[in-house]
């Protein structure tokens, strides 16, 4: 039995990359979600304060994937290959991709393609659809009818509101 664990020790889990499209692209889209709540009570409404905004989206995704790939790492800690670390850190790609359309947005206001005033209320609907858009795929991959997938996007969307909403309120 050489590819069996050591005793006491389980084999490190292995997400797949489904699991991990999912949880990063409904993290993401709250976390953006959130922080352009956060950023937008400041009162940055200059071009150049929405690029510092989109500047400190992309920072704080990447500190979160990095948090998130630490904490999957310590987590799952057992027999580890010299560059899983590396690997565990590579697979929460889908938070910072999920983040991206709304830094798209934010820089889009800081280089002038659009006002840069009222960006609050487009990237949280664009962000509303990525949750919908994610629960629909879901119920989808589950087999479900469409009327039935639709309902259930609508649902993960309405929680992504409540989160993001319960998240502005709390702060």
């Amino acid at each position: 039995m050489a590819d069996s664990p050591a005793v006491g020790t389980a084999p490190p889990r292995q997400h797949g990359t489904r699991e991990a499209v999912l949880f990063g692209g409904v993290y993401g889209a709250v976390l953006a979600s959130s922080m352009v709540a956060a950023l937008t009570q400041y009162g940055r409404v200059t071009p150049a304060g929405r690029r510092y905004d989109a500047a400190w989206l992309l920072v704080t995704a990447l500190a979160s994937a990095l948090a998130h790939g630490y904490a999957h790492y310590i987590a799952e800690r057992g027999p580890h290959r010299r560059w899983d670390v590396l690997r565990t850190l590579r697979d929460e790609w889908p938070l910072v991709t999920a983040v991206l359309p709304t830094v798209l947005v934010l820089a889009g206001a800081g280089w002038e393609w659009w006002p840069a005033k009222g960006l609050e209320y487009p990237a949280f609907a664009l962000n509303i659809v990525i949750l919908f858009g994610l629960g629909l795929v879901t119920a989808r991959w589950s087999a479900r009818r469409w009327p039935i997938a639709v309902l259930i996007g609508m649902g993960d969307a309405l929680l992504g509101v409540i989160v993001v909403v319960a998240n502005a309120v709390i702060k």
